[in-house]
């Protein structure tokens, strides 16, 4: 497929975007539209849309790509087991609590629970991480796309980043929410649909049909699950479950970005309908993207492709693989469902991350939900500037992992947004268990730096702590009860009001 072939494609997707934006935005573009939907989503358009968001790119050409290493295989699908067990308790303990309190944020519970000082830690951790993540994202998805088709063109890097970061805020900035909750419907579309083809073409080249590809892919070298030899490894069973678990807890539940969804639903009962149709949607996709990364690579074995090498290290890279067989060695029309495929996952991720970071910066910071500002002509305005302005940040964010030019540094900036998450965990646990105590709020903050700080130096040295023990996705139960323990040792007796 040519590039030019690429971009008008490209072209033609976000003019779907855009009409859409445009119809659901024109009758209400307020505040109200844009932080919750009016309250009045359909819960089965979220649950299906959200699988477009919890599945970003890097999901989408990452996992099929680890596949073929020989200590991962289809590692990723006991984190998605754990991930599953995760939706389940957020359904069942979190959301009746955001429910009953009515929230528009979700860190309006710390305020409430432990003080206003926790509140905008809690807040401004979920702006620092979220920012951080959506960025590396963002980047490593743009980086196929310069690579496939604007170094073709000779267009820099930055503008396909400034380009594609200012086509998401013109298609968002104005229905916010209630637009994100149709356009990711559509996105995860284009998703599903995409790895459903994906599957049915490689097997088409392979001469495999669907019976076939399943057990060529159960006989194969890349299709083992459980992993229980070594618990010392990374890639045991149990750590990848309980990572799952927790992971999802603090980085769904403990998010405003996927749960500002989840309150956009009429009622609790809604809301657990969405998260329930989510969870079996979204661990039946997984084991698509697994059998994708592994069909790949027995295809790449039988027509002698390797692994693309990335254009700063000379190294092979994994992430490539898939676009390199998409673009270059299968037909235009699996070309173009991998694209849309690839550009659906992206953008569904940032818009509604983009979307949550103004939420929360709106709502958190500037108390756009208050009663007294509900009927101010300027919060809209301001809405758009505060959108304006976490979109520049993300830009900036992404120029500066592209200058530093290393892959390392992607996987160091995606652990570090993981570690922020532990503290949100230790906040929580507290909040919701220690009924009787509330904390000396002030000290809130260095407790929200410690214990990350603790955890890293305990994860860089446990080879030598705890005999060859390599942490993996439990890392971030370590970082939450580093942050619980020291919200004890700072903690006192709550009073009446704060006890819920």
């Amino acid at each position: 497929m040519t590039p030019i072939t690429i971009l008008v494609l490209i072209i033609i997707y976000f003019g779907i975007l855009f009409l859409i934006s445009h119809f659901v935005s024109k009758k209400d573009s307020g505040n109200d539209a844009f932080f919750k939907a009016n309250k009045n989503s359909k819960w089965y358009l979220v649950a299906f849309g959200m699988i477009g968001t919890a599945l970003s790119g890097v999901t989408f050409i990452s996992v099929p790509g680890q596949v073929g290493s020989p200590d991962i295989q289809f590692k990723y699908f006991q984190f998605v087991l754990g991930n599953a067990i995760g939706f389940i308790l957020i359904a069942k303990v979190l959301l009746p609590l955001y429910y009953r309190m009515n929230l528009t944020s979700i860190y309006g519970y710390i305020e409430q629970r432990l003080g206003i000082v926790s509140y905008k830690t809690a807040a401004s951790i979920f702006l620092i991480s979220r920012t951080i993540g959506s960025a590396a994202r963002l980047y490593l998805v743009v980086i196929v796309l310069q690579r496939y088709v604007f170094d073709a063109f000779g267009v820099p890097f930055w503008v396909t980043v400034f380009g594609s970061l200012a086509l998401i805020f013109a298609y968002t900035y104005r229905g916010g929410l209630k637009t994100i909750i149709i356009t990711d419907t559509l996105q995860t579309v284009f998703l599903v649909s995409s790895v459903i083809f994906t599957i049915y073409f490689i097997c088409d080249s392979l001469d495999y049909n669907i019976p076939q590809a399943f057990e060529a892919v159960k006989n194969s070298n890349y299709s083992k699950i459980f992993f229980y030899e070594d618990w010392l490894k990374s890639n045991f069973v149990v750590k990848q479950i309980l990572g799952g678990i927790f992971v999802t807890i603090a980085m769904v539940g403990l998010d405003q970005d996927l749960m500002q969804k989840n309150l956009s639903c009429k009622n609790i009962g809604e809301a657990q309908k969405n998260m329930f149709t989510f969870t079996g949607i979204f661990v039946i996709i997984n084991i698509f993207f697994l059998s994708v990364g592994a069909l790949l690579y027995m295809y790449a074995e039988k027509n002698g492709i390797s692994v693309p090498l990335d254009s700063f290290t000379g190294k092979p890279r994994t992430d490539l693989l898939f676009p390199e067989i998409a673009f270059n060695h299968l037909t235009l029309i699996p070309a173009i469902v991998f694209l849309l495929g690839l550009t659906a996952a992206t953008f569904a991720t940032t818009d509604s991350a983009l979307t949550a970071l103004t939420t929360s910066f709106c709502v958190d910071f500037l108390g756009m939900d208050k009663a007294e500002n509900a009927s101010n002509p300027n919060m809209v305005r301001t809405r758009h500037l505060v959108h304006i302005g976490f979109s520049a940040l993300m830009f900036v964010v992404i120029v500066i992992i592209y200058l530093l030019n290393s892959d390392s540094v992607v996987s160091l900036i995606f652990k570090i947004a993981s570690y922020t998450y532990g503290p949100l965990l230790g906040l929580y646990t507290f909040g919701l268990f220690m009924k009787t105590k509330t904390v000396k709020d002030k000290f809130v903050p260095i407790i929200c730096l410690l214990a990350p700080a603790i955890t890293f130096v305990i994860s860089a040295y446990s080879k030598e702590l705890f005999g060859n023990y390599e942490f993996a996705e439990e890392l971030i139960i370590l970082n939450g009860a580093l942050t619980f323990i020291g919200l004890m040792l700072i903690s006192k007796k709550a009073t009446q009001q704060t006890r819920f």
